[in-house]
């Protein structure tokens, strides 16, 4: 036995293909459109899993051309958030990924993460990376920065390789379940200080507070969540910190 060697399945280190996933919900008027713009700039697909909407957001969708794959479903999977999740990776599969982005309707990554992407994916040495994802709270200028929302504190895995045969497994949760698979961490990864801005609640009160009812409805125990957090949201003075752009040099 001591002879045996641990098998590891070969990476492509060139021209790998990266596949932007997002399932999205009424998401008109919002960030939908700008974001698919951003996107196309830098990624090669995206696979969209459309939740019932009852907006103009699948014509959205399908107005970019990046969108290879969209599917729709024709009834609300409310409160089993897990099945929408596995829904939108099974479409990813079958669009045969090299690595997959993991994004929600209201999120970009700043340009230096933009610039550095095909330097992620195009190695041999690690199967998934971790951004620093940023909380925008009341505009696109602050951030929020306290006991409850520091996420930008600790990085979060959102970009991973896609092996063929590998087990890939998401925890059968109704709520907060991951983006990507868990097995997923099993795999080696790289830390990255690189950045997300995440624009869901930098909205107005009336809408955060809209939010916070969702989450009250889907989790009134705090099962799936923090009670506490839950009742963060309607604090009325966040700790609010101004974001600075990073200048990426041109040529880079």
């Amino acid at each position: 036995m001591s002879g045996l060697k641990p098998f590891r399945m070969p990476r492509k280190t060139t021209g790998n293909k990266l596949t932007a996933i997002m399932q999205v919900r009424n998401e008109e008027g919002r960030y939908l459109e700008a974001l698919l713009d951003d996107l196309s700039s830098y990624v090669d697909e995206i696979v969209i899993v459309d939740d019932a909407s009852t907006d103009a957001t699948v014509e959205i969708c399908k107005a970019c051309r990046k969108v290879v794959r969209l599917v729709e479903n024709e009834e609300r999977l409310f409160g089993c958030e897990w099945r929408l999740r596995q829904m939108l990776w099974r479409a990813a599969e079958e669009t045969e990924p090299d690595w997959l982005l993991a994004v929600d309707a209201d999120e970009f990554y700043e340009e230096a993460a933009k610039t550095e992407m095909r330097s992620l994916i195009n190695q041999g040495a690690y199967d998934w990376v971790a951004f620093r994802m940023y909380d925008f709270w009341g505009s696109v200028t602050h951030y929020r920065e306290d006991a409850w929302w520091n996420l930008h504190q600790r990085p979060t895995v959102t970009l991973t390789r896609y092996l063929p045969g590998y087990h890939y497994a998401y925890p059968q949760w109704a709520h907060h379940v991951p983006r990507l698979p868990l097995t997923c961490s099993a795999l080696p990864g790289a830390l990255t200080e690189l950045r997300i801005k995440h624009f869901g609640w930098a909205g107005s009160a009336e809408q955060r507070l809209q939010k916070y009812e969702r989450y009250m409805q889907l989790d009134p125990e705090g099962k799936w969540g923090s009670l506490a957090h839950y009742a963060s949201i309607l604090d009325p003075n966040p700790r609010l910190v101004r974001w600075a752009e990073r200048i990426v040099p041109k040529g880079e």
